[in-house]
């Protein structure tokens, strides 16, 4: 079981130049059983390359092939509803991925810890009770390979603790693909890794090999 980069280019329009291509016919095959890290500055990239990977941007071209279950970014909370309360925004996401929404929500309520406010609509939230609740529905809904963009988790240090414990339970039966520009934050958690670099991806089967690399082309 993989997921496989077919020719990825995204390109995005400019006021300035008319267009810029931010990936440029990238092919990749990420397989199951190996956690990949994916590191590029800031700008390279990496995030664009998240988004198409989980579904949430379409390539300007190219395709991407998968027989896994994907997450969407772990703790991303930008794409809930914000008029909606914590509990409908929840409810929503158990019906597109199909999933018992009274053990979803006693999960969530139990992790998340804030109380009654997940009855109460989003734009009351403040952005760390946002992030307990993205991140508590994504350890909820189980995934064969979890999305990483940057941080694993927000909040206070005995909540990142938390979440740290529950996403290292479940890195038992699930691969991790992630993002960082600090090659330290995906040593602990990945055994392959690639690096973003002017439009390009380049893929390294060891993690060593691949910071190496990434400090010739950043420095």
């Amino acid at each position: 079981m993989t997921i496989e980069l077919h020719n990825i280019t995204k390109t995005y329009r400019s006021r300035r130049s008319g267009k810029k291509t931010v990936l440029k016919d990238i092919s990749a095959t990420f397989e199951r059983g190996h956690s990949y890290g994916i590191l590029g500055v800031n700008g390279a990239g990496k995030s664009t390359l998240l988004r198409i990977i989980c579904g949430a941007e379409r390539p300007t071209f190219g395709e991407v092939r998968k027989d896994v279950s994907v997450s969407w970014r772990l703790g991303f909370a930008s794409s809930f509803n914000s008029s909606l309360t914590g509990m409908e925004n929840l409810r929503f996401v158990c019906r597109i991925y199909d999933a018992d929404i009274k053990e979803i929500s006693d999960f969530v309520e139990d992790f998340a810890e804030i109380g009654n406010a997940i009855h109460e609509p989003l734009r009351t939230y403040s952005s760390g009770m946002k992030s307990r609740l993205a991140f508590a529905l994504s350890m909820a809904i189980r995934f064969q390979v979890y999305v990483i963009d940057e941080s694993l988790a927000a909040g206070d240090y005995r909540f990142q603790e938390k979440c740290r414990a529950e996403f290292d339970r479940r890195r038992e039966e699930s691969d991790l693909l992630m993002t960082s520009h600090m090659p330290t934050a995906i040593q602990d958690y990945c055994d392959r890794a690639g690096v973003v670099h002017k439009g390009q991806l380049k893929m390294f089967d060891s993690v060593a090999e691949a910071t190496e690399y990434y400090k010739e082309v950043s420095s």
